[in-house]
């Protein structure tokens, strides 16, 4: 299958396909996720110059950390008094997601010191809370790249209590999408090549897999399967972010994140 996006001022999904988005019986993609699938209207938009939203909305958005050493080796380096362990669990905002192009309000204000963060999340596609890391694949819809943007100063404050969430919580501090490419496309996940830039220089890169300290499948088990109650089990359109392989200060930056 194509990629899916939402798109338009008044927003609505589809499918790319080629230069054109096929406009999809459904109001929004977790709807699409919830029916395991839908049709198209007939009706088609050029994607040129085409204004792209969030892809989805999820009910909720699981994230975690820890999955990767680096990260875990630059939070030595900051000096936080809490290490990163895996298996952290926390909730995204998802009154905070922005699409392509949206801006990121530095809110001056409130922090001094802001990160961006490469990441990438998986869509999840059908309900589930008993289930095995040899199972977890089934449950996987797609996959979205996304920027996680953390107010470090705020997020240090926050772990002395061991709960963190309004660092990550503030408006715009989501980016996601463009699009929601589904496994078909995307093969082994721990084989993509993810990159960031900023103002057009590479930052960060490499293979997903080539320091995780969690595989794919453990950690879809591990947030969504034997270890979580029934009221927060995943749903179809949910998302489970997988946390940052390193990230970085930025302050009026443009920032690239890619696959």
């Amino acid at each position: 299958m194509p990629r899916l996006v939402t798109f338009g001022d008044d927003p609505r999904p589809g499918r790319i396909e080629g230069d054109e988005i096929s406009v999809l019986d459904v109001p929004d993609l977790r709807t699409y996720f919830e029916r395991g699938g839908a049709d198209e209207t007939g009706e088609a938009v050029p994607l040129e110059g085409t204004r792209l939203r969030p892809p989805i909305v999820p009910r909720k958005f699981f994230h975690t950390a820890g999955n990767f050493r680096e990260h875990e080796e630059e939070s030595k380096q900051v000096g936080w008094e809490h290490e990163i362990a895996p298996w952290i669990v926390f909730f995204q905002n998802v009154d905070a997601l922005i699409g392509q192009d949206d801006p990121v309000i530095y809110p001056e204000h409130l922090t001094q010191e802001l990160d961006y963060e490469l990441e990438l999340a998986v869509v999840i596609g059908k309900a589930g809370t008993w289930f095995g890391p040899e199972e977890a694949a089934d449950y996987v819809a797609g996959y979205v790249i996304f920027n996680d943007i953390t107010a470090r100063d705020i997020q240090r404050r926050e772990m002395r209590s061991g709960v963190f969430s309004f660092c990550k919580a503030i408006d715009t501090f989501c980016p996601l999408g463009p699009w929601i490419v589904t496994p078909d496309e995307i093969g082994d996940p721990h084989a993509l090549q993810m990159e960031l830039r900023v103002h057009g220089h590479s930052v960060r890169g490499g293979r997903l897999l080539s320091r995780r300290s969690v595989a794919l499948p453990q950690a879809r088990r591990r947030d969504g399967g034997r270890d979580r109650e029934d009221r927060r089990a995943p749903e179809p359109g949910d998302l489970l972010a997988r946390g940052p392989r390193r990230a970085a200060p930025a302050h009026g930056a443009l920032v690239e994140v890619r696959r």
